[in-house]
């Protein structure tokens, strides 16, 4: 009796031991938005595996799918947005997601098929602008910066089209999905457009966009996981990975100026 249960110890021990070894083998799933982001999170891949984790690379076409999937357990992890969108998210959705990483940051940009310059915006103009509250705030932002209207000050990053105060040119504010500016644009005479959506429509930030975001700002992307999860070793390896001396070397040689690295 004594040595069957010692035997089942050691077969159970074995049983419990390969499910653990199965476990760690079990890559991360983390999302990303086409583009950029895809392209980096490609390359932080191979520097993870060399600390032995292993990622698996989950591509969506919008924003609102990653962190559903990630609130849901289908991802361990997303690599696509900036804070104060996830902050939104947070709010509005009852995620229980948290930012454990700065990754890039894209400067927003506005593009036109029409015009040269915002100056030559005619009165009444169609003006495309991302369909989420933190992303549109941010063209609000940035037309405000170049004097073609005011916004409420008191409104801060969550500004709306609603809170526009001075509109000289009555441009009318056409709230679309991210995803789908760039192959909006000859329907409008200009629109605001994210740099990751802008570069895999086709466009170059540097050379096509007629106004930018400055250097600074409050957009800086992050990874993000379940409040869960965010003390787990394979997070700090994932952010290790990420903050690494190739990665911030693949992003400026790679993206020249169009994306900044944000740590």
């Amino acid at each position: 009796m004594q040595r069957r249960n010692i035997l089942s110890a050691a077969v159970l021990s074995t049983l419990l031991a390969t499910g653990i070894a199965q476990a760690q083998d079990k890559p991360i799933k983390i999302g990303v938005t086409a583009g950029p982001h895809a392209q980096i999170m490609e390359q932080v891949k191979k520097v993870a595996e060399k600390d032995g984790l292993k990622l698996q690379i989950v591509e969506f076409s919008d924003y609102v799918q990653p962190n559903a999937a990630l609130a849901a357990g289908d991802l361990d992890a997303n690599s696509y947005q900036h804070k104060p969108y996830l902050d939104v998210q947070v709010k509005d959705r009852g995620y229980k997601l948290v930012p454990v990483g700065y990754t890039i940051n894209f400067p927003m940009g506005v593009y036109s098929k029409k015009i040269k310059s915002l100056s030559e915006l005619k009165d009444g103009a169609r003006f495309g602008m991302p369909n989420d509250v933190t992303n549109g705030a941010r063209v609000l932002l940035l037309l405000q910066d170049q004097g073609i209207i005011k916004v409420r000050p008191e409104a801060g990053v969550n500004v709306t089209p609603l809170d526009v105060t001075s509109n000289p040119k009555k441009l009318k504010f056409v709230e679309i999905d991210a995803a789908q500016l760039p192959r909006s644009l000859p329907d409008l005479d200009a629109a605001g457009i994210n740099t990751n959506f802008a570069t895999s429509g086709g466009l170059d930030p540097v050379k096509d966009a007629i106004a930018r975001e400055g250097a600074k700002s409050p957009y800086i992307n992050i990874i993000a996981v379940r409040e869960q999860d965010k003390d787990k070793p394979w997070v700090g390896k994932l952010v290790k990975a990420y903050h690494s001396d190739e990665i911030r070397s693949y992003i400026e040689t790679q993206f020249k100026g169009t994306v900044l690295p944000g740590f």
